[in-house]
């Protein structure tokens, strides 16, 4: 299964930062940022699975995270070396910032 993953560069500066303006895609990126991968549904997000495949949908068409189907499973990883070396500071910035209650 192929899944679409555009290259960094072709993202919108405006679907990056509307992809981290929510508050479920921030954990999720909060999460992926030890930079190793996560399975899907390993992720506690308390959220029903068809939201929770909206959510990584989102992160991975904004260009923000990579998958790598194996089987039933999909692992996902963010993209940091890139958004980093295209938006620098950005990823700092959201990662430091307080998370919401």
């Amino acid at each position: 299964m192929e899944l679409h993953e555009p290259e960094l560069r072709d993202v919108p500066v405006t679907a990056v930062l509307a992809a981290l303006a929510d508050d479920v895609r921030l954990k999720i990126v909060r999460t992926l940022a030890d930079g190793g991968e996560h399975v899907c549904g390993t992720i506690e997000l308390g959220v029903a699975k068809a939201t929770r495949s909206h959510h990584f949908k989102v992160l991975r068409e904004a260009g923000l995270t990579r998958t790598r189907v194996a089987g039933t499973s999909r692992y996902v990883r963010l993209r940091r070396e890139e958004l980093d070396r295209l938006y620098p500071g950005l990823l700092d910035a959201v990662l430091t910032a307080p998370a919401r209650s």
